[in-house]
């Protein structure tokens, strides 16, 4: 049987926790940041969880379900 193949564009976007959550860097962090308070700037650094929603389908590019 072939091995399933891990989705490379996901694998680079994703990372699992010990604890088993999901997380991802945020986004709108990259340019245009004088226009942005320092408030939301430090909120964007923090990593962002995965919900509920969506965790089966991340679950499965991943290659963990």
């Amino acid at each position: 049987m072939p091995k399933v193949k891990t989705n490379s564009s996901a694998k680079k976007r994703f990372k699992v926790t010990g604890t088993g959550e999901i997380t991802f860097q945020k986004a709108f962090k990259r340019h245009i940041l004088t226009k942005k308070s320092k408030k939301r700037k430090r909120n964007l650094r923090k990593k962002g969880v995965v919900g509920q929603a969506n965790k089966d389908f991340v679950q499965r590019l991943l290659g963990l379900k």
